[in-house]
């Protein structure tokens, strides 16, 4: 019977892919046709960076999760200490998983468990990953008071192509919005923010648009990225209120007498959205090498010589990029993905 409702899902969600959606409005849909064969007390997803599995928009179902923990979330997501963060599940074969999998020992060193949803009243996590031809596009946590049958596991596993393929779709929408001054912000090794420029008033309520505190969410999730990693650097790119995107990057202070973090907010050019846009597009590995040698104004034989293909295999990959980006020119194309 599960068969047969995740047939019927992913019909649905290949409907809503076509309509024209962003991300938030698709993953709104999505999560009611997803809520009536798996329900979940509180359920929320994301759209995931295909680069780098950070996650750029959030979409609550119903029931949102209380403000309150939402900072203690984003740290959990990337301190690099807990168990089936989206970033995990997405290097797996097989990125859906329950929390109750795990052996006992590394479900109590859940966070997410043990200071948030136990708190709440609930006690199963359910999370997945949209991956449709390698990429990863999305992802999904679903947390109630019973146990998800196996069944719900496979249905979830079933339907997560068509949601990943959905996803990559609605991600090639974007709105520049306003081109607003970059915002620098020092954060203090207790997560507070210790200074700021001006401009980031502005970005702060563009971001709390999206859900009350969300931008110092966002700052709190780069900072504890940042501290985790080996290079002392994480980057984000995000989506805003209207579906614009936006980069965050985080910095620790080399030198500084304590453990401050530097976080730089402005708005995506084309360039930082290039790789996101080749991938929405379903261009394969040699179609982006040929896009961006066009996008950086070489001819035909020059592109052919540096990729050491003939120019006429350029020309056919140059004819696939035109058709799955709905372009007619290079200029168009140039246009399209770097405007």
């Amino acid at each position: 019977m599960w068969e047969g409702r995740a047939q019927g899902v992913r019909r649905d969600v290949a409907a809503l892919a076509t309509a024209g959606l962003g991300v938030a409005e698709l993953h709104a849909a999505a999560i009611e046709l997803v809520d009536r064969v798996v329900p979940a007390e509180l359920t929320c997803w994301a759209s995931l960076d295909p680069d780098t599995a950070v996650i750029s928009s959030m979409t609550s179902g119903r029931a949102r999760i209380p403000g309150e923990y939402e900072p203690l979330l984003a740290t959990y997501e990337y301190d690099g200490a807990q168990p089936h963060t989206f970033a995990e599940l997405a290097r797996r074969p097989v990125p859906v998983a329950r929390l109750s999998d795990l052996p006992r020992r590394d479900v109590e060193r859940s966070g997410r468990l043990t200071e948030v949803w136990r708190p709440l009243g609930l006690g199963h996590e359910l999370r997945a990953v949209f991956r449709v031809d390698g990429t990863n596009w999305g992802a999904a946590g679903l947390v109630r008071r019973g146990e998800f049958s196996d069944r719900e596991v496979e249905f979830l596993t079933a339907v997560a192509p068509a949601l990943a393929a959905a996803t990559r779709v609605a991600a090639r929408t974007r709105d520049t919005g306003e081109r607003a001054e970059p915002a620098i912000v020092v954060v203090g090794p207790d997560g507070r923010q210790r200074a700021a420029t001006a401009a980031a008033a502005q970005w702060r309520s563009e971001l709390d648009e999206v859900a009350p505190g969300r931008f110092a969410v966002l700052v709190r999730a780069v900072v504890a990225g940042a501290r985790a990693a080996a290079t002392g650097s994480f980057r984000a790119r995000v989506r805003d209120a209207r579906g614009g995107w936006l980069v965050l990057q985080a910095s620790r202070l080399v030198g500084a007498e304590d453990d401050e973090t530097v976080v730089t907010v402005a708005r995506a050019s084309g360039a930082d959205l290039l790789g996101v846009l080749l991938a929405a597009y379903g261009l394969t590995a040699r179609e982006r090498d040929v896009c961006r040698e066009v996008l950086a104004g070489r001819s035909t034989s020059d592109i052919a010589g540096r990729l050491g293909i003939s120019a006429h295999t350029v020309q056919d990959h140059l004819k696939a990029v035109f058709g799955k980006v709905d372009v007619r020119s290079r200029g168009e194309l140039t246009a399209k993905l770097l405007s």
